[in-house]
């Protein structure tokens, strides 16, 4: 089970970093991962995506220029950092994960269908 922290209310122009893992240890190298948000009344979107075969990365325009998806392997965690927040930013963020059977994954999905698994998610609220 994918688990989320980091969530909490800042002022816009605020930083925040989000983390991710895994419950039970399993290790998310083996991985597609992403991040998603859900604002009230709103459909999921996606906010960035990594690929631990290669270090790729994909974020939603929204969010380019002030957001950073990063692994640390050392940690076995997913990290979202986010600078530069806006209201607009205020949402329940949620990590995603799909394993990719023979090997590493090397794509970097930002549509929701393409993962598996999913965290219940953290509050980030910008005001």
């Amino acid at each position: 089970q994918l688990v989320e922290s980091g969530g909490g209310s800042v002022q816009a122009g605020g930083s925040l970093t989000l983390s991710c893992t895994h419950s039970a240890g399993y290790t998310l190298s083996r991985y597609c991962l992403a991040w998603f948000r859900q604002a009230p009344g709103k459909q999921r979107e996606a906010v960035a995506a990594f690929a631990p075969g290669d270090g790729d990365t994909n974020y939603a325009d929204s969010v380019k220029g002030r957001f950073t998806i990063a692994q640390d392997a050392s940690k076995n965690t997913l990290n979202l950092q986010m600078n530069s927040l806006k209201p607009e930013d205020t949402a329940m963020y949620f990590c995603a994960a799909d394993r990719r059977p023979g090997g590493p994954c090397y794509t970097t999905s930002l549509i929701p269908n393409h993962y598996e698994y999913w965290g219940q998610g953290t509050q980030v609220t910008v005001s």
